[in-house]
């Protein structure tokens, strides 16, 4: 996940504290994580070999897209299935339920953000047109 953080930092004392005080808190940060939700609605819009994702964020490093597809995986929002007769062998990524059901949420969460976009201390009010991220 993101950079280890040191175990007695004031960073790390409050982000426990959060977590303590409401688990909604640590689900955010788990999936506030750069690139993740991204590469989630990219898979679900059958965006799913490495390589076509990598085409669609050229400036995200192989390292970090490898390790959010992990990081999907291990939550299971992903699945992986092996494409055969590929040389080299070839993996696609495929939403799980679970996966198709938080991008239901994420997506309500940006037509409200478009809905009631802050601009300054001023909230306005915006026609939601697009459904995409």
């Amino acid at each position: 996940m993101a950079t280890p953080r040191k175990e007695q930092s004031t960073n790390t004392e409050n982000l426990q504290t959060l977590a303590q005080a409401c688990d909604v808190n640590e689900v955010l940060l788990q999936i506030a994580l750069r690139w993740k939700m991204q590469i989630l609605y990219c898979i679900a819009e059958d965006v799913s070999q490495f390589s076509t994702l990598k085409k669609m964020f050229p400036t995200l490093s192989d390292q970090v897209l490898s390790k959010r597809l992990k990081e999907l995986k291990e939550e299971a929002l992903v699945v992986t299935e092996d494409i055969e007769n590929t040389i080299p062998p070839q993996i696609r990524y495929s939403p799980t339920a679970k996966g198709k059901e938080l991008l239901k949420i994420i997506l309500d969460l940006h037509h409200w953000g478009l809905k009631w976009k802050i601009t300054g201390n001023d909230y306005c009010q915006l026609n939601v047109v697009s459904g995409k991220l």
